[in-house]
């Protein structure tokens, strides 16, 4: 039985992957978790762990309204303190180090109407000082690796599931309240938060170094996540082009207004041969299933 670290306490991540564990593959890992807040972390022995699983770390702002001792507190704790925990789990004799980057290492989402593709030589170009501090901090880590302690980094894009955070429960919101949405044709790479915690068990138990790309099989367009979404809750919306001139306009204001669009209905999207590993294993739900779990209509 491997043993598991996960260094950062009360994380969507960390706790939906115990809970997965627990559901999915009881008694194949033993797993504890350190607060990182503070400095009584460093008190932790991390001998004796085969993985350390490092989530700890400030979560995506509003970059335009931080001050500098923000930006810089950013740096502290999603660099400094990844680093700093990948060298402790290395003294320690910790054989397998997983940090959670993320896609915004490459940058913004392209422009409405503009196609984003990334491949395994696009270079990672981060938009602003979040983007650096994890894209820092994933080349820093990876520094570390070497045959008896292996360091592997995951960019996943953006994770939803029952209890996230970030633009899926804005998605939800919307689905639930509005009577009209516009079928804007786009392309979103996702990953379902149960595809994740798959892709993490299988990754420990091979012990693997290198950079991950797990995403869903099937890329997203915002208004079918929509009708998904509202067809789950049994919500009726019309799906129409005819506001799709409106938006391209919205798009076109520059500042906070065309940035809003962009989220909504950029495009940003891995290649699908870069998010193979473990032959698609982990890849259990689909976008249907995703969204009914989510939503709590399945219990799969």
């Amino acid at each position: 039985m491997k043993r598991v670290l996960i260094t950062g306490a009360n994380s969507y991540i960390g706790m939906s992957f115990e809970k997965w564990m627990a559901k999915m593959h009881p008694g194949e890992f033993e797993i504890d978790t350190v607060d990182m807040v503070g400095d009584g972390w460093r008190e932790k022995d991390f001998a004796g762990y085969d993985v350390v699983f490092h989530v700890a770390g400030i979560a995506h702002a509003d970059v335009g309204h931080v001050t500098e001792e923000q930006k810089e507190l950013y740096y502290k704790v999603n660099c400094g303190l990844a680093v700093e925990t990948a060298e402790k789990a290395k003294d320690s004799g910790v054989r397998q180090f997983i940090f959670m980057s993320s896609m915004i290492v490459y940058g913004k989402s392209g422009n409405l109407g503009k196609k984003k593709v990334i491949k395994q030589d696009t270079k990672p170009h981060p938009a602003n000082f979040y983007g650096d501090s994890k894209w820092q901090a994933d080349k820093k880590v990876r520094g570390f690796n070497d045959d008896d302690f292996h360091v592997a980094v995951l960019r996943p894009p953006m994770i939803y599931g029952k209890g996230s955070k970030g633009n899926y429960p804005v998605l939800a919101k919307l689905a639930k309240l509005i009577p009209v949405f516009p079928d804007i044709e786009n392309e979103r790479s996702m990953l379902h938060i149960d595809n994740l915690c798959e892709f993490l068990f299988l990754l420990i138990c091979s012990g693997e170094s290198g950079i991950y790309f797990p995403q869903n099989t099937e890329y997203v367009k915002t208004s079918e996540m929509v009708k998904e979404i509202s067809d789950c809750i049994g919500h009726k919306i019309w799906f129409t082009k005819l506001l799709n001139p409106f938006v391209y306009v919205a798009g076109k204001i520059p500042g906070k207004v065309s940035g809003m669009v962009d989220k909504a209905f950029g495009n940003l999207v891995y290649e699908k041969s870069m998010s193979e590993s473990f032959a698609g294993k982990y890849q259990l739900k689909n976008l249907r299933e995703s969204v009914r779990a989510t939503e709590g209509k399945n219990q799969g």
